[in-house]
């Protein structure tokens, strides 16, 4: 991948909103920052026009709630083609962490996040996608 340089106008608020993203970042200059501000709009685009994307569903939930784990793999075999892996995690004596990979159609990952995340019982659920070209 070659690269190419161009020149860029910002207004003084927009310029320091920018350098504070790097920071808070910690990306090693600006260029990274809108790289990856770019690859993140490109990423949601995507996601709207039912592309081909990467994901993972990390949930968070009780596991000694009556019937969360019938219900998650229930859920979960809808989805077999789209899940890659399940790994589960014991945070404590009640909580459990899991993490879904997936691979698939940006709308049937949303539809499983979503039926996963609403499953009364998950206290914290939340899909992130990512482009793989």
């Amino acid at each position: 991948m070659s690269v190419v340089r161009f020149g860029v106008s910002f207004e003084k608020e927009v310029l320091v909103a920018l350098d504070e993203y790097v920071l808070e970042n910690k990306f090693s200059n600006r260029s990274q920052a809108l790289r990856q501000l770019v690859n993140r709009h490109i990423v949601e685009k995507k996601w709207l026009c039912n592309n081909q994307v990467a994901g993972a569903v990390t949930l968070v939930y009780d596991h000694h709630r009556r019937d969360i784990a019938n219900q998650l793999g229930e859920i979960q075999m809808q989805y077999s083609k789209e899940i890659l892996s399940v790994q589960r995690f014991t945070l404590n004596e009640h909580n459990s962490m899991e993490v879904i990979a997936l691979n698939g159609i940006s709308s049937r990952l949303t539809g499983l996040a979503e039926q996963l995340i609403s499953l009364k019982g998950i206290q914290h659920g939340k899909l992130t996608m990512s482009r793989f070209d």
